[in-house]
């Protein structure tokens, strides 16, 4: 299965906020050995926000959204996920009752369009906050604080399916540029793809679904490469 993560919000890419949702659901996606294609950032504009994710619900297996949920005015994902579908924004009842009898607000106490989801559009319950979240067709829209879209996602996280995947990870003692290679001998001796992440030390990561395939592989690599004593 893969995937694309869109994160909404202009304060992202001014750097006033750090982008701290993509990184959690990415970890979460490889934890379950989903391939995340795509992260982009976008600014609070409809167009921009349809047009992506127009294309990339075409092009992966689902979309996750996150940030830009509300009524207020700069809260427009809402809005950019109805224009990518063809779709209105219409007053979800399901959600809307799920606020008054599990959240405790009264009706009139909530600001008007909190509940406004696409037409047909599945709600996703917030239970740490109030804007609810949607499922629409593989799109799936969640909010942008931290809290409320980890326990949101964390309700949709077994429709996510991948294959397991397994990962050693070797620390070399040397330059990064010293390994190619070795680096490049491993990938054709073994089924496994390898990544290296210079800093200190150059850390070597080994994966493939096949545990034996990875075991072999990081053997290999661990008579060739000179590791670095902890």
């Amino acid at each position: 299965m893969n995937v694309a993560v869109v994160t909404v919000g202009d304060e992202l890419l001014a750097g006033r906020t750090e982008n701290t949702n993509a990184t959690w659901l990415c970890a979460r996606f490889d934890e379950r050995g989903i391939d995340v294609e795509r992260v982009t950032t976008l600014p609070d504009r409809i167009g921009d926000i349809a047009r992506v994710v127009n294309e990339y619900r075409a092009e992966y297996d689902a979309v996750v959204v996150t940030g830009g949920l509300g009524p207020t005015h700069d809260d427009r994902t809402m809005e950019g996920v109805a224009a990518a579908f063809g779709r209105s924004l219409e007053r979800n009842d399901e959600a809307l009752a799920w606020l008054e009898s599990e959240g405790g607000y009264a009706r009139e106490d909530l600001t008007a369009g909190t509940a406004d989801l696409p037409r047909g559009a599945r709600p996703l319950h917030n239970v740490e906050g109030v804007a609810p979240g949607c499922v629409v067709e593989s799109v799936y829209v969640v909010p942008g604080v931290p809290a409320e879209m980890e326990a949101m996602f964390a309700a949709v996280l077994d429709e996510f399916d991948g294959a397991p995947r397994h990962r050693e990870v070797v620390v070399a003692d040397e330059p990064e540029s010293a390994l190619v290679s070795r680096l490049e001998a491993v990938r054709e001796e073994f089924d496994v793809s390898v990544g290296s992440y210079p800093g200190e030390s150059v850390r070597i990561t080994v994966q493939s679904p096949d545990p034996a395939e990875v075991e072999a592989a990081t053997a290999w690599l661990r008579e060739r490469v000179q590791e670095r004593e902890e």
